[in-house]
């Protein structure tokens, strides 16, 4: 299993990123074809490190060869495009993990 992280910083306006956020760019990732799983959180306290975070994404593909087909879809292209409208792109870290167990061993 793949999943696909962003971690967005805290904003200057919460309630406006808020708006954009859960109201076009979540709708329109939801729809990337090869998505399993969307898990998103909101960062209720930074108890240490840096940056301060406001809200963490994972969205779960089978595999990396399923994640890097969705890169190639009209969907994911539309929800970069829309990260961007709304200045989100500026705000976020992106990286791409294994989900592994307890051992270290990759879950499938």
């Amino acid at each position: 299993m793949i999943k696909y992280v962003a971690l967005y910083r805290t904003p200057a306006n919460a309630e406006a990123f808020d708006e954009s956020y859960f109201g076009t760019h979540v709708p329109i990732a939801n729809k990337t074809p090869g998505l399993v799983r969307t898990e998103i959180a909101r960062v209720l306290k930074t108890v240490t490190g840096e940056p301060a975070l406001h809200v963490m994404a994972e969205l779960y593909f089978d595999s990396y060869d399923a994640l890097k087909a969705a890169f190639k879809t009209e969907e994911w292209a539309a929800s970069g495009a829309n990260l961007q409208e709304w200045g989100g792109l500026e705000l976020v870290s992106m990286y791409v993990a294994e989900v592994v167990d307890d051992d270290g061993q990759p879950v499938d």
